[in-house]
């Protein structure tokens, strides 16, 4: 058994006595659970400005990385942050979701990356994404599969290592092996994984252990249900995080970031899935915590105003 897996399961053994004490001490922190915990929401699309300040007010989200969604673009995205610059932190996007970015991708049309660069340039954004390359069809959403490892993936991983910026990037775990290629030739650029590409736990130890510039992001993982599959959230009851998922998050707490993969359709919806944030942040040690929670995105980002 390798020191990696060791560790792992040291910190399994671990986790699961400490969670064993906790419920023996469930009383004695019941104030410390009914607290609010801050958090930097790293996957948002801004569509209603206004809900989404409230939710983050309500729920302790102090930042938000906000990109563009149904209602919204990157020119109404960077106006946003402009106006909220101790809330929103602006990231641009030129993902196929888009008709027009989607005939350019078609065709790996360099006039793409033209246009990401041209927003880089203008100083309005701290990140890029999200990048829906490879994105499994859902209601509204037209199927996704971009070769991670060709010339547009590529072209964006060297604007942002050129302009300095992290890159949140959706590719579902079926286009690992190019994942990985891309990752191996940028390890220099920092890839925020959204939702961590759904992976099963095996998968996620493995590319963590194997790509130091990859940050998993668990945005609609700790939903208690989530609509295109069961198995995507990490949770075992729909309230309590699977040990196994713990003892990872604990053994590499420096690669993990959360989210709320937030939209602004329904306030219902919307508070669900900002309360599934705080409930998961809940069941990590304070250490942890802080650093999935806030830590981990600002040293992504770097210095804010």
């Amino acid at each position: 058994m390798g020191i990696a897996a060791r560790r792992w399961w040291a910190t399994l053994l671990a986790t699961a006595l400490l969670a064993g004490l906790a419920g023996g001490a469930a009383g004695a922190g019941a104030a410390e659970d009914s607290a609010v915990i801050p958090f930097v929401d790293c996957h948002v699309h801004l569509n209603d400005e206004a809900m989404q300040l409230g939710l983050m007010e309500r729920f302790g989200a102090t930042r938000a990385l906000v990109g563009w969604g149904r209602k919204s673009d990157n020119e109404s995205i960077a106006r946003a942050a402009a106006g909220q610059p101790q809330r929103f932190i602006a990231f641009a996007s030129i993902s196929p979701e888009r008709a027009a970015y989607r005939q350019l991708w078609n065709r790996d049309d360099p006039a793409v990356l033209k246009t990401l660069d041209d927003l880089l340039a203008s100083g309005r954004f701290r990140g890029i994404g999200e990048i829906s390359a490879v994105h499994f069809p859902s209601p509204g959403f037209p199927e996704a599969d971009y070769d991670p490892s060709g010339p547009t993936l590529a072209g964006i991983l060297a604007l942002a290592r050129k302009h300095g910026l992290p890159v949140l990037l959706h590719i579902e775990w079926t286009r690992l092996r190019e994942l990985s290629t891309l990752l191996e030739r940028f390890p220099d650029v920092a890839v925020i994984w959204a939702h961590g590409g759904y992976t099963p736990l095996f998968v996620a130890r493995r590319m963590l252990e194997r790509h130091p510039n990859l940050t998993y992001e668990l945005s609609a993982r700790t939903w208690a249900e989530h609509p295109r599959s069961p198995d995507y959230t990490i949770l075992r009851d729909g309230k309590a995080v699977w040990p196994q998922w713990l003892a990872l998050i604990e053994a590499m707490p420096e690669r993990f970031v959360v989210g709320t993969d937030a939209s602004q359709r329904r306030a219902e919806t919307e508070a669900m899935k900002f309360a599934s944030v705080q409930s998961f942040l809940r069941q990590l040690t304070p250490a942890t915590r802080e650093r999935v929670a806030r830590a981990n995105v600002l040293k992504l980002l770097g210095p804010l105003r």
